[in-house]
């Protein structure tokens, strides 16, 4: 897909007119990144807002011992926003994609001139990034006031969110994701992701297909993420 016609379908340029969408794409740089590439670290200045054409980014902060992942994003969404945001210009955690991507790259001297131009951008990109925050904080209580088993399942519950599709008899998380991921998006260790992930099997209320999950008894699911 051309840059100009996906950027023109993006879900915060769809009110710009012609004019407009025809002066913002060549703002936007296009970069190809490899599997596993730092698109930034935790500490450095940032003064670029990316858009995910193809790929999966995922965003994350290393403790020294390990990396704690805090979101995953793909085709058709957004990072980097929040150095741009603040004053400090720094990035509060790092990028790293998980399979080949192609990014849309805007400099910040642009973004701002963007966002002053039209204000419902900077609108729908501060309710995007309080939304993240939301999530955010669900995610460290549920880091520190659960157990390894509700965490993980907590997780995958917002993974479906996310990345769920729809399946006639339940919803497939259409990312795949080993478990020392998960383990890294839950604080917890391998070996306790292997255990917990083959007891929901036995219960069947998960399925495990080439690194994929998919919820295959939905209720089942639905009441142990309440319990």
């Amino acid at each position: 897909m051309k840059k100009a016609h996906f950027l023109r379908n993006f879900p915060f340029f769809q009110d710009l007119e012609k004019e407009d969408l025809d002066k913002l794409n060549p703002l936007f740089l296009t970069r190809t990144y490899e599997k596993d590439t730092d698109v930034f670290r935790e500490g450095e200045a940032g003064d670029e807002l990316y858009i995910i054409h193809s790929g999966i980014v995922k965003i994350y902060r290393d403790d020294e011992v390990r990396d704690i992942i805090l979101a995953i994003f793909r085709d058709d969404d957004f990072f980097g926003e929040m150095a741009l945001l603040g004053n400090e210009q720094v990035r509060s955690a790092s990028a790293k994609t998980m399979e080949k991507t192609v990014l849309y790259v805007l400099k910040r001297k642009d973004f701002v001139s963007l966002v002053h131009d039209t204000p419902k951008i900077s609108l729908r990109i501060l309710e995007t990034a309080l939304d993240r925050l939301r999530k955010t904080n669900e995610m460290i209580t549920d880091l520190t006031m659960r157990d390894a088993r509700t965490r993980i399942i907590k997780m995958m519950h917002r993974l479906i969110e996310k990345h769920g599709v729809s399946q006639k008899s339940g919803v497939l998380i259409d990312l795949k994701l080993t478990h020392q991921q998960i383990a890294d998006m839950t604080g917890t260790v391998r070996e306790t992701v292997t255990k917990v992930l083959l007891d929901l099997q036995n219960q069947q209320a998960i399925e495990v297909k080439k690194k994929k999950i998919y919820i295959c008894n939905l209720a089942e699911f639905e009441r142990l993420v309440e319990t």
